[in-house]
């Protein structure tokens, strides 16, 4: 069980007991500071009122200060030094990436000449072309007994049957 002074409120803070003259007084102070407060809301409302007013006058609109404020921030985190440090390190990677690609390019154009110049590439060119002058046929093809397969193809209408059925 607490024990409780008697001359406490029961929710009070332990300040100790107001006389009633101090209670009047404070409440009175109170009402005084609740009502300045209520005043200020109101010219704070006018004011605000007034500087609407001033900027639709000016064509000032919500989307431009939006904008602005955009552009402000932007420039703000522009000139911060974790934007500046991380520009710096995307820059440089953006250049060692670039250098490197180019290498691997000139590594696979020198490599594809090499390999276009070497024996085996040339023998395979040499098949491929003999091949294809064999299948689509030239002047020569005619000479070699060999004949070109469209010539000895039969056309659509050989190969399907007439058929007079209407269905």
């Amino acid at each position: 069980m607490i024990d409780v002074p008697v001359d406490t409120p029961a929710g009070g803070d332990g300040v100790g007991v107001l006389s009633e003259v101090e209670t009047e007084e404070l409440k009175s102070e109170l009402i005084k500071v609740e009502d300045e407060i209520a005043t200020l809301r109101q010219v704070l409302a006018a004011k605000e009122k007034h500087a609407a007013e001033i900027k639709r006058k000016l064509g000032l609109t919500t989307f431009n200060e939006l904008k602005q404020n955009l552009s402000k921030g932007w420039q703000d985190v522009q000139a911060s030094n974790a934007y500046k440090k991380t520009q710096a390190t995307l820059s440089t990677a953006g250049s060692k990436t670039s250098s490197a690609i180019s290498s691997v390019g000139s590594v696979l154009s020198r490599t594809l000449g090499e390999i276009k110049e070497s024996p085996t590439f040339k023998s395979f060119e040499e098949s491929v072309g003999n091949l294809k002058a064999k299948v689509v046929g030239n002047e020569n093809n005619a000479k070699d007994g060999y004949q070109s397969p469209t010539a000895t193809s039969p056309t659509a209408e050989e190969k399907l049957p007439q058929d007079s059925a209407p269905f």
